[in-house]
């Protein structure tokens, strides 16, 4: 009876555990007010750009990304591996989309912490 009473209580620790971190993901996927895509290279800012505007954004000489109906795609890289022109879409949910040989990174930031760049700011 001891053991039966143990693996309830175990049952429901892994349920409240699984359900405060839904909450706490949840509470970060909506705490996402306005969505921009952040490019880095190198692990430089590259620019910031709004979601909510399609466009087609060269990155160097090394790679492509498309915003699309408030989606991000990576839609060329001159990488041989061409696993981030095959990743998954990323949107205003989170996400991100990595060009490791090109030291690319894609990813959605909030407006609010994007820092002093305006939006569509390019450097370098």
């Amino acid at each position: 009876m001891n053991k039966k009473l143990n693996s309830i209580l175990l049952i429901i620790g892994i349920a409240v555990v699984a359900a405060v971190m839904l909450i706490g993901y949840t509470m970060y996927v909506n705490g996402i007010d306005h969505p921009q895509l952040e490019i880095t290279v190198n692990n430089k800012r590259y620019g910031v750009y709004d979601l909510d505007e399609d466009r087609t954004i060269k990155i160097n000489d090394t790679n492509i990304c498309e915003i699309q109906d408030g989606e991000v795609s990576m839609t060329w890289a001159d990488c041989p591996d061409q696993i981030c022109v095959n990743s998954v879409s990323i949107s205003s949910s989170g996400g991100s989309i990595v060009c490791m040989p090109n030291m690319v990174v894609l990813r959605i930031i909030n407006a609010d912490d994007s820092g002093s760049d305006t939006p569509d700011s390019i450097a370098g």
